[in-house]
């Protein structure tokens, strides 16, 4: 009895690292890695100046207290308890700044360009249908006629052929 070897822990490793879906992956984690810095450097080099023109240049300062008297130093409540909306805000504006971006500038590109791709593949598969319709119209009619060139003939012979004889 010969047993079958099971393919080691390295080989297994190995065949998942190279499919494809797996890079893939790894370069879609990096890529949005650096666009995360870059979203972030436009939330805080723009858009908190701009909103530091109504207020706070810096939006995680923003708080509101929920048990009076907050005091904040160093990142820490020392007494009360702050509500650092400001954050969150900063937070969801890089979000939504991120989430616009992939969506007009990956999503729909690629959505319209793959609309496009499938409506040649049916204009394509369209005119191969009309072709192959015709060709079989066109040998259908090359049938019928030899079909009825084959049974006129025999008639046509045997009637000229009995005359001329």
């Amino acid at each position: 009895m010969s047993e079958k070897k099971e393919p080691s822990v390295w080989q297994g490793f190995k065949a998942f690292l190279t499919r494809g879906n797996v890079v893939d992956l790894a370069v879609a984690v990096v890529i949005g890695a650096a666009f995360t810095n870059i979203v972030n450097s436009v939330v805080k080099g723009v858009i908190n100046p701009l909103v530091g023109a109504f207020g706070t240049k810096d939006l995680d300062h923003y708080s509101s207290c929920l048990k009076d008297p907050c005091v904040v130093k160093n990142g820490e409540a020392v007494s009360g308890i702050p509500i650092m909306w400001g954050s969150v805000l900063s937070a969801t504006l890089s979000f939504l700044i991120t989430a616009a971006v992939v969506y007009f500038l990956m999503v729909l590109p690629m959505s319209k360009y793959l609309a496009k791709q499938t409506a040649r593949q049916a204009a394509k598969e369209g005119t191969q249908e009309v072709i192959e319709v015709t060709e079989l119209e066109v040998l259908k009619e090359i049938r019928d006629a030899l079909v009825a060139q084959r049974g006129a003939s025999p008639g046509e012979t045997g009637q000229s052929g009995g005359d001329a004889r």
